[in-house]
């Protein structure tokens, strides 16, 4: 008699989703509509995996799975060229009209072929400004420093609205999935100089360059630091972790000029005080650990993650421009304030060669 595989009880299916890691996660959602109806329903938050080009095969991204410490066999057919974003489980690329583009990797690892569910083109952004026109013209895929979205554009399309950072001014303007045909942009003098910008419920949050804080209009000033991340903690809390670096200088082969890199010495955490309508120092985030990146800032429950480090933070290259600038990566351990690498020699010799840089990924589980 035939195992009726599909027709398993959803706590049973449940009981083997507890067990299993990020990308085995996947895989199982990946089985049967059923499977999939059930890690779309599952509570549980997986650990965002880490997208690292192959090194080898064109357009093809490899996966490194934290839980494991592993890189999976789990690969991606993706262009190779630098996502300015990660969100809601989709992908964000600018090409060199200026459009921005939202790629979902889940389709592509599913083997589907490029369609409205797995491409979404979006307007060119407002072009530079004629004295940059060239620069932008050869960085064109960097014209977009972060980008975010507020809702799966599939699932919830009438409530999808992306943001993006842009241009020289890091500027912010947003376009509405469906219903607006061109961007809308923020006034320059009030949104400009933006490090980050989330959607919390209905609400926008920003932090710019001098750690104000700007809540629909509102701005709150603190002090200078070298970059910043929102983190949304199920809208509850909002986190800013501020990343500090070391500048190191190094010469570009065939050029006597001297360039900086930066390298990452520290993080600091801050907690959102509503009524205080300042920033609140903290210390520990206990059973949480963060993914900070071009990514949307994530956030897991280590307990029920295990491989997971706790109060730790995950962080990869995303702002560096020159491609000479190596990648800057690892976990910072807030108690022990120190950093490590605590990748296999297979993950370390692809984070090492790869051209473009990588980028946290949390697949959206739909049904």
């Amino acid at each position: 008699m035939d195992s009726d595989w599909k027709n398993l009880p959803n706590h049973l299916l449940d009981l083997v989703l507890e067990k299993l890691a990020s990308d085995d996660f996947l895989r199982f959602s990946l089985v049967c509509m059923s499977w999939s109806s059930v890690t779309k329903d599952n509570p549980r938050r997986p650990a965002p995996m880490l997208l690292v080009s192959s090194g080898g095969k064109p357009d093809t991204w490899n996966v490194y799975n934290v839980q494991k410490d592993k890189v999976s066999d789990l690969q991606l057919s993706l262009p190779n060229k630098r996502f300015c974003g990660s969100s809601k489980g989709w992908l964000v690329t600018v090409d060199e009209t200026f459009a921005v583009t939202l790629m979902n990797p889940l389709a592509r690892i599913q083997g589907c072929e490029e369609n409205e569910n797995s491409i979404i083109r979006l307007p060119s952004l407002m072009p530079p400004c004629r004295t940059r026109t060239d620069y932008w013209a050869r960085q064109y895929d960097r014209y977009v420093h972060k980008a975010t979205i507020s809702a799966d554009p599939v699932l919830n399309a009438d409530e999808c609205i992306v943001e993006v950072i842009f241009g020289d001014g890091c500027l912010l303007a947003s376009v509405r999935l469906g219903k607006d045909k061109t961007w809308t942009y923020r006034d320059h003098r009030t949104w400009h100089f933006i490090d980050d910008v989330i959607h919390v419920g209905d609400k926008v949050y920003c932090v710019d360059t001098s750690d104000r804080v700007n809540l629909d209009g509102k701005i709150i000033k603190q002090r200078i630091v070298r970059k910043r991340y929102l983190v949304d903690l199920n809208e509850k809390e909002v986190l800013m972790v501020k990343r500090c670096f070391r500048m190191d200088k190094k010469r570009e082969e065939g050029n006597r000029r001297l360039y900086s890199s930066f390298v990452t010495q520290k993080f600091e955490i801050f907690r959102w005080n509503f009524e205080e309508s300042k920033w609140i120092e903290m210390t520990s985030l206990g059973d949480v650990a963060l993914f900070v990146g071009a990514n949307d800032s994530a956030f897991v429950l280590t307990s029920k993650l295990p491989g997971c480090q706790p109060d730790c933070i995950y962080f990869h290259s995303d702002w560096q421009y020159k491609k000479w600038n190596r990648q800057d990566y690892g976990v910072f351990n807030l108690k022990t304030q120190s950093i490590s690498k605590p990748y296999t020699p297979h993950a370390l010799t692809l984070l090492n060669m790869t051209k473009q840089k990588t980028i946290w990924f949390l697949p959206t589980l739909r049904s």
